[in-house]
């Protein structure tokens, strides 16, 4: 099987995270997670990262820094982690792909459940030293 491409968008406003709980219409619904999507063929990850902010939750993005790269636990997606600003607009959740938001601190972030283990090593090993 081959390895997808995807973004994972560390959507940072002051202090805090964006944190979504999946929706009812991806796999594996209910957990917690930064913003994350496919990467389109013929799109950058930069235009991925738009994309999918805007899609999921209806904010303008502007990527920042790609950051880290993983991949997810079932190895079936190269993760590219990319920090953006939303700095404003009001957070509208695709109801399909986002049950629930919350801006949080990375400790609150920790706090969430249930979280994916890579999510986990990113807010505890990477973001602090970002």
């Amino acid at each position: 099987m081959e390895q997808r491409e995807a973004v994972v968008a560390v959507l940072l406003r002051g202090d805090r995270l964006l944190a979504v709980r999946r929706g009812p219409a991806v796999v594996r619904p209910g957990f917690w997670q930064p913003l994350s999507g496919k990467v389109e063929p013929g799109e950058t990850q930069e235009q991925a990262v738009v994309r999918e902010v805007r899609e999921e939750v209806g904010l303008i993005a502007v990527p920042e820094a790609k950051v880290w790269e993983s991949e997810t636990d079932d190895h079936r997606f190269r993760l590219h982690w990319w920090t953006a600003r939303a700095d404003t607009g009001v957070v509208v959740p695709d109801p399909r792909e986002v049950a629930e938001t919350r801006w949080v601190t990375p400790r609150e972030f920790l706090a969430l459940d249930p979280v994916f283990d890579g999510d986990r090593e990113f807010v505890e090993r990477v973001l602090p030293g970002l």
